[in-house]
């Protein structure tokens, strides 16, 4: 019992989880959080009433931004269509047949009425419907329940819903990377548990998070990332336990030359951390040095004051008081000298603090760097996965070494032009076996009863992958060598015939 009960709470919402909410084929991934408005297709709500809930559940919106969970529809409940027409060749669409007007539409809004009986007004006080064929009633229909029927659907994040969520919102973010191009990525490049994954890709984290849904927490994955950090914002959108991100790791394509010719050095520390250190230490020179000049001229001004005093002690007692006044500005003046070391104080702690952070942040970022090379040094990875917007070509030659033989290896560009270069170069330099340059090619279809077609609508392209596999090449010697290696050929004797 205990068992089913940590099953069914997997497919629970939680608090703190990341979700993706669905209307139409609209997606956008939030996170769960309490009394926290989300603005999702111009409308806001809140998701506290969805905690509890079963994934793929489907939400009315009530008023005030309230979730309900939608009622399953009754057959009776159904909007009813009085019938059809048999051809719509005599009805005009001159905006007339409609009875209802918008400031009705928002009455009926604000009286409560729900999207369904909205649209069963539109039906009774439209005077063309019943005259319209059953399929251009139904499209009617579908059209109106788009508008007025305010329902959100909640779904757990997977690596197909995420992609085509990108795919519709922000397609540059991910390089036009379509989902079905995706799993063609995934299946080439033998993604599985306990397996260990190089990973290039500048598509916003979708490609590594796929990769890492694949493996189920099981191996290692190292991102190679360019510039100062990895990017990872789809990664966080899948909503991925502990314990999965402990088989990532990171890896900075800048220092992968370094690590091929053996010098790279994990232990010394950053030098851009030590020049930042130089500079701290020469600001705090500064002023100790302005602190010492001001120190001066306070013993300068002490002693000029010491030399009025005693020249002003002929005066009379009234004059060396002074007016409260004067007092008071000196008591103020005392007041203010006494607050300056406090805030001097402050702005010291603080420097320290940041640059004790400093500190811990370069020694996990150097303890991650020596974690990815130890696995880097052992050349045994057992795939690899490129989507980048850069040119692939140097990157795919540079981490193919890192990689045990007979292992797959997929690269994902937008055009085919540097795939095409690719392909050439692994063709003159060998060590490949079954290279595949591919184009892939999708189309959604209309299925209903006497209405299944294509959809006129589609994607113009998914991209461009190459894929291979590496074999063990035997290196071949130089010709030098070789004619060295081979043995002289044998002078013929040359009888001597006398004349």
């Amino acid at each position: 019992m205990g068992d089913n009960v940590d099953d069914d709470s997997l497919y629970k919402i939680k608090e703190g989880d990341y979700v993706v909410l669905k209307r139409g084929d609209v997606f956008k991934a939030v996170q769960i959080q309490t009394k926290k408005k989300v603005i999702f297709e111009k409308q806001w709500f809140f998701l506290d009433n969805a905690v509890g809930q079963l994934y793929s559940t489907t939400f009315e919106l009530a008023s005030g931004g309230i979730l309900q969970p939608r009622k399953p529809k009754d057959p009776e409940s159904s909007t009813d269509t009085k019938g059809a027409g048999t051809d719509n060749r005599n009805i005009q669409d001159d905006g007339k047949s409609q009875k209802l007007t918008r400031d009705d539409i928002e009455t009926l809004k604000e009286q409560g009425l729900k999207g369904q009986e909205i649209i069963q007004q539109l039906i009774d006080n439209s005077s063309t419907f019943k005259d319209k064929t059953e399929y251009a009633q139904d499209k009617y229909i579908k059209k109106k329940k788009k508008k007025y029927e305010n329902i959100v659907t909640i779904l757990k994040p997977s690596c197909r819903i995420l992609a085509m969520m990108y795919h519709g919102r922000e397609p540059g973010k991910i390089c036009h990377l379509r989902y079905d191009t995706l799993a063609q990525m995934l299946t080439l490049a033998n993604i599985h548990a306990n397996s260990k994954v190089l990973v290039f890709e500048t598509c916003a984290g979708l490609v590594l998070g796929s990769v890492m849904e694949r493996m189920g927490g099981f191996g290692s994955v190292i991102q190679m990332y360019p510039g100062g950090g990895p990017v990872r914002a789809g990664v966080e959108s899948f909503g991925f336990p502990a314990h999965f991100h402990d088989t990532l790791h990171e890896f900075p394509i800048c220092h992968l030359n370094a690590l091929i010719a053996g010098t790279l050095d994990t232990t010394a520390k950053d030098p851009s951390a030590d020049l930042k250190e130089s500079d701290m230490a020469a600001e705090v020179k500064t002023e100790a040095e302005v602190k010492t000049e001001a120190e001066v001229k306070t013993e300068a001004e002490v002693k000029t004051e010491a030399e009025v005093k005693t020249e002003a002690e002929v005066k009379t007692e009234a004059e060396q008081k002074g007016s409260p006044e004067e007092q008071s500005m000196e008591t103020n003046s005392g007041a203010n000298g006494s607050l300056v070391p406090k805030k001097e104080e402050e702005e010291e702690k603080r420097r320290e603090a940041k640059a004790q952070e400093k500190k811990v942040k370069q020694e996990e970022k150097r303890k991650k760097l020596a974690a990815a090379a130890s696995l880097l040094e052992g050349r045994n990875a057992d795939g690899l996965v490129i989507a980048s917007r850069f040119n692939p070509c140097p990157v795919l030659m540079a981490l193919l070494k890192f990689l045990s033989p007979s292992r797959p290896f997929v690269v994902y560009s937008q055009y085919k032009e540097c795939l095409i270069e690719c392909y050439t170069k692994l063709k003159e330099q060998g060590g490949t076996v079954n290279l595949k340059l591919t184009d892939y090619w999708l189309r959604h279809y209309q299925v209903l009863p006497n209405r299944t077609h294509p959809v006129l609508l589609m994607s113009g392209g998914g991209g461009y992958l190459l894929s291979g596999t590496t074999v063990a090449a035997e290196r071949s010697k130089p010709a030098a060598l070789r004619r060295d290696e081979e043995p002289a050929p044998k002078r013929q004797k040359v009888t001597e015939t006398e004349g």
